[in-house]
């Protein structure tokens, strides 16, 4: 008899849940910290730090956390969205029941909507130039409002989630903006996502990710766009014929850490845990680079589709076309602040692009 998975799909959510209650049972009144020094840090990717930046980052903050407090301080990861989604990981977070995540742009936005600016398209030259503005002084202005918004959490850093965003579709090759004309391409619930997309000549349609490799099988979508890691992780090749290396998009984690837990670690602790995230951070970009040249990656992508580098003039053509669209977005849906943070996000790249380039 077949297994209704409807069922299944029953099932998994009340583990979540029972996992979830579970956790905030030890959040009880006069003892949040109790345990001493547990560090339950959620994710939502797969948990092998071999084939996935999150969980390499994590794995490798758990282990010098631990090594360098020698066990005063211990983490526990949850990957694989164990307890629920991206969003409801920072709210977990930041309400106790959790001490540690990392989180995508699309997730944070709704509790800090400015992370949006971090999502001009076109911005960036190379990858040398997003570690120059997310470790300089734009991450360390970038950390410190995201701090005071929420109020509740500590910004550790700007991990990598896997590189550029590249274009996959299955109707055509895209090398101009006038081969975007007709394709449906998913993108994530943000909505300037769409607004690049459309602006590209595309037409966006906002999908769960969950459903992405459904409803590239079934034509309820042609295309997509992710950094060619999760392109290769999520089996897109075998649903998509084109893959055009746009890099467009470049939208790092934010890993941050529930404050109250924070201030209660000694100085001590305190030093380790931030040399633990900067490490996270080095290796989330190594395995990054590392899988975009293996067979894992492009490599492996190039044998099983037509893959479209751009020149410089195809890509200043598709950048005239989305940056415009996307700064109207920014000034008309966000506050000043997000104005004027935009403002600085672009000087310091510029600046980080000129230095690597002359490098």
């Amino acid at each position: 008899m077949p297994i209704d998975p409807k069922l299944n799909q029953r099932e998994t959510e009340m583990k979540r849940t029972l996992a979830i209650v579970a956790l905030a049972m030890t959040i009880t009144a006069g003892a949040a910290y109790a345990e001493g020094g547990v560090i339950k840090f959620g994710h939502d990717n797969k948990t092998d730090p071999f084939e996935n930046p999150a969980h390499a980052c994590t794995a490798v903050f758990s282990n010098l956390v631990t090594s360098g407090t020698n066990g005063s301080v211990t983490v526990e990861v949850f990957g694989s969205n164990q307890l629920g989604s991206a969003a409801e990981h920072v709210q977990q977070m930041r309400d106790g029941i959790i001490q540690a995540t990392l989180t995508s742009t699309g997730a944070l936005a709704s509790y800090y909507p400015r992370i949006d600016v971090l999502n001009l398209p076109f911005a960036f030259s190379g990858n040398a130039s997003t570690y120059e503005v997310f470790d300089g002084e734009f991450g360390t202005e970038l950390a410190a409002d995201i701090e005071a918004t929420l109020g509740d959490v500590v910004v550790l850093g700007f991990p990598d989630t896997g590189g550029f965003f590249a274009v996959t579709n299955s109707q055509r090759p895209i090398a101009d903006l006038a081969d975007f004309d007709g394709i449906r391409i998913r993108t994530m619930t943000l909505p300037s996502h769409q607004k690049i997309v459309q602006s590209l000549g595309a037409e966006a349609y906002p999908l769960a990710w969950g459903e992405v490799y459904s409803g590239l099988q079934t034509g309820v979508i042609d295309g997509q766009m992710n950094p060619v890691p999760i392109i290769s992780f999520a089996n897109f090749s075998e649903v998509q014929k084109y893959m055009t290396l746009t890099n467009h998009l470049f939208s790092p984690y934010t890993f941050m850490m529930n404050k109250a837990f924070y201030d209660g670690l000694s100085d001590d602790e305190r030093a380790t845990i931030h040399t633990a995230a900067e490490n996270c951070v080095a290796a989330s970009r190594g395995l990054s680079r590392i899988i975009e040249a293996s067979d894992r990656g492009l490599a492996g992508l190039m044998d099983k589709m037509e893959v479209t580098a751009l020149s410089d003039d195809q890509r200043k053509a598709m950048a005239s076309a989305a940056q415009p669209a996307f700064e109207a977005h920014v000034r008309e849906n966000l506050d000043e602040k997000a104005v004027s943070l935009l403002a600085t996000f672009k000087s310091a790249v510029a600046a980080a692009n000129a230095a690597t380039y002359l490098d």
